[in-house]
């Protein structure tokens, strides 16, 4: 009697596990804890599915950021969202309360790079279910040094909020932001991630015996790298302004690139002469470039009637123009931008620096480049400080609408 009541408990659990693991034709919808498989491990993010005016669409939860990804698909208990303005993807199998499946993101050349992706439906806790009663205290500002697996170093500012075990913030690189990083304490050990469709990273790192910061952070399939990070509420990174110049020589600049049309634009065209025109060099694959082009399309369709202009100049995974063009214009699409994209060259500096060889080189992206109404480039900034830094962007928008302001206070007369 008791050995059927056994079997009988048997098959009941077998039924639900088989009940649990069925495809289904839609998802369910909720919040999911969904994690993305790097070589050091998980990186989580936070994600739900919702439904909106009878559409599916998804949200990508990192700290304070929640990212809508409105391009879902749904076809044979199959789940396939693009990202928006990139041309990276998802692709799951969808299950009564999980997703099963892969990220692929486009890299250099066109190449795929694919990344293993599931999903709980249900959870809502980062790296660790239950939180630990001591740990260290982490928030504040860290001057970090970065190692290579090739030995080269560099440098950034941790910025660290901390509740409890929950830690945000980001980190600040002389070329952009790491963005929206969320994760949590463990004791003396550190785990953060972020993923928002474009670059997904993953940190680890200890409080060792001298109370700094030391691990690693993984960012993709191939990207990694070692860390150093000591405190110091005065670590302040590079002036963004002195890493690219122009060559002694030279104060003006000029190019001629093909738009996503295939039509040749030039800054000596008659549309820009006279006009304050912000050049910025980028890419629809760069998470900054995105946090550049959310600031500057609303700032664009605001100021250009005062003279006011911009050139995006696109340096894409692709070399093929018809494929560049296709991701530059879901790119223009999904950001909302009006004013022109040119297709440059591929993503990468050393080609940016061929482009336009009157600078003295081209060191991350974005880049842009403030040229005045007389032609004269006045300033050039390497990198954006995106939102992830809190009051960092608050004082880059303000220096940016006060020299652009600046730059339209000026004579066009000679």
């Amino acid at each position: 009697m008791r050995r059927c009541a056994l079997i009988s408990l048997t098959m009941v659990a077998l039924v639900m596990m088989a009940a649990c693991s069925r495809k289904v034709d839609t998802p369910t919808v909720g919040t999911y804890r969904a994690t993305i498989d790097l070589p050091g491990g998980a990186a989580p993010v936070g994600l739900e599915i919702a439904k909106e005016e009878g559409q599916f669409v998804l949200y990508l939860t990192n700290g304070n950021e929640r990212t809508r990804v409105p391009d879902v698909q749904i076809k044979d208990a199959k789940l396939l969202a693009t990202f928006p303005g990139y041309e990276n993807s998802l692709q799951a199998t969808l299950r009564r309360d999980a997703l099963a499946g892969s990220i692929t993101l486009i890299k250099a050349g066109g190449a795929e790079q694919v990344i293993p992706f599931q999903a709980q439906l249900g959870a809502s806790y980062r790296f660790f279910k239950e939180p630990t009663p001591d740990n260290a205290d982490v928030a504040g500002r860290w001057e970090v040094t970065f190692t290579a697996d090739d030995g080269k170093t560099s440098s950034g500012v941790a910025l660290f909020e901390q509740q409890h075990d929950r830690v945000t913030g980001t980190v600040m690189t002389p070329t952009g932001d790491h963005r929206f990083l969320e994760g949590q304490v463990r004791g003396e050990e550190l785990w953060l991630s972020t993923f928002a469709g474009g670059l997904v990273y993953l940190y680890k790192a200890r409080v060792n015996a001298k109370g700094e910061l030391e691990g690693e952070y993984w960012q993709g399939l191939k990207s990694h790298e070692k860390l150093l990070a000591k405190r110091n509420d005065n670590a302040e990174l590079t002036d963004a302004h002195t890493l690219t110049g122009m060559k002694h020589d030279t104060d003006t600049l000029d190019f001629t690139f093909r738009d996503i049309d295939g039509t040749p634009v030039s800054l000596s065209d008659e549309r820009f002469r006279g006009k304050v025109v912000l050049v910025t060099l980028g890419g629809s694959w760069c998470p900054n470039c995105h946090d550049e082009a959310r600031f500057l399309a609303p700032f664009y369709k605001e100021n250009r009637e005062r003279g006011f202009e911009v050139i995006a100049l696109m340096f894409e995974r692709h070399g093929d123009f018809d494929k560049a063009a296709q991701a530059v214009r879901r790119y223009r699409k999904d950001m909302g931008i009006e004013f022109p994209a040119l297709i440059a060259g591929i993503s990468d500096t050393d080609e940016a620096s061929k482009a336009l060889p009157t600078l003295t080189g081209v060191y991350g992206f974005p880049t842009s480049i403030f040229v005045d109404r007389h032609g004269k480039v006045r300033r050039i900034h390497t990198g954006f400080t995106g939102p992830a830094t809190g009051h960092y962007y608050d004082d880059y928008v303000q220096e940016f609408r006060s020299f652009t302001d600046e730059l339209l206070a000026e004579s066009t007369s000679p």
